[in-house]
């Protein structure tokens, strides 16, 4: 967390302290950032009671912000428009202030208690180690990395430029909503999409992508909506994902081109007894050997899950069995059925 901004009738610490409360019923990330700050402060505070303030009437919006009563006082934090959707407006004055925040680089979150705008809190992204060369690394795959994020612009310029994202590439301030479309919009080009993300915010997004990747940190609802999700929370992984997936797609069309070609010459040569036993025994031996095609997919699949990937198809609705469900004898070795009455097999 950068600062806190109060208005006039309240104190940055009860500001802070309210919306650490009704936040740390959330998932959201910037949500776990500002409890974690309200819990930090109120550790050398002579009541900490705050931090811990049960919640009553939680309610979250996708990409607006949550609300909830603490301690009989309704407070209300997330986006400007979420606090105008509740009928709370900010005056000239204050909204000055929540400009001057994101034009300096800050993600401002809006708080307001007793139905009064109260403050508005900043926080700054920082840029994790390894992001830059994750990017460079999916651009060397010929992938054109996208930023789509519901900051303002000048947090996704700041960290588009610190990992190397063109700025025609940054989509900022976009909704839950907003990045379906986007997907959607790639999609209609002809481009196959591929969408990494861990809020719930990300969820719909993760889903409508032709590949949905979560992160292991991330939230059960992104972890639901993805395909395949890696057991961390490194950029770098999703590359190494990608890399995977194409040695086991090469693997795989080796596999079916030797499998014809041996089938195709095999055949033929074996039908008419020119082909030695011997010879097809080595072809098969070489074709299967540890540096064989057929081999090679599971040992992929075993560096898969050293590299801490989960991998699951997508789900298909699927007509419902039958229930008891009982197997039907064929063939004349079945055996009989047994009669319901012991007495009748006398």
């Amino acid at each position: 967390m950068d600062a806190t901004a109060v208005f006039s009738g309240f104190h940055d610490w009860d500001v802070l302290r309210l919306a650490g409360a009704v936040e740390a019923a959330s998932e959201h990330p910037v949500a776990r950032a500002i409890a974690a700050a309200a819990a930090a402060q109120s550790t050398g505070a002579a009541d900490d009671a705050g931090a811990s303030a049960p919640v009553l009437g939680f309610s979250s919006a996708p990409g607006g912000g949550v609300a909830g009563i603490v301690e009989g006082r309704p407070v209300i934090a997330g986006r400007v428009g979420w606090l105008e959707q509740n009928r709370i407006v900010l005056d000239a004055g204050q909204r000055a202030m929540l400009v001057a925040a994101e034009e300096g680089g800050a993600t401002a979150i809006c708080v307001a208690v007793d139905g009064k705008a109260a403050g508005i809190i900043s926080l700054r992204d920082t840029v994790k180690e390894g992001s830059a060369a994750a990017v460079r690394r999916l651009k060397a795959l010929g992938l054109r990395p996208i930023l789509l994020t519901g900051d303002n612009a000048a947090v996704a310029a700041r960290v588009a430029a610190a990992v190397g994202i063109a700025p025609d590439d940054v989509y900022a301030g976009v909704l839950p909503e907003g990045k379906v479309e986007a997907v959607r919009k790639l999609q209609a080009g002809g481009a196959t999409v591929a969408m990494a993300g861990d809020g719930v915010n990300d969820a719909a997004a993760l889903a409508q992508a032709d590949l949905g990747i979560a992160m292991g940190s991330g939230t059960d609802v992104a972890i639901e909506a993805a395909d395949l999700t890696v057991m961390g929370n490194d950029l770098a992984q999703v590359a190494q994902a990608i890399e995977l997936s194409r040695k086991t797609l090469g693997t795989i069309k080796t596999n079916l081109f030797w499998a014809f070609f041996y089938n195709a010459v095999g055949i033929p040569v074996a039908a008419l007894g020119l082909l030695n036993p011997m010879i097809a025994g080595a072809a098969m031996a070489a074709r299967l050997g540890p540096g064989g095609g057929q081999l090679a997919a599971p040992a992929q699949l075993r560096r898969a899950a050293a590299a801490g990937l989960s991998v699951r198809p997508r789900r298909t609705a699927l007509p419902p069995a039958p229930w008891p469900w009982r197997p039907r004898p064929r063939g004349p070795w079945a055996a009989p059925a047994s009669p319901a009455n012991p007495a009748d097999a006398a």
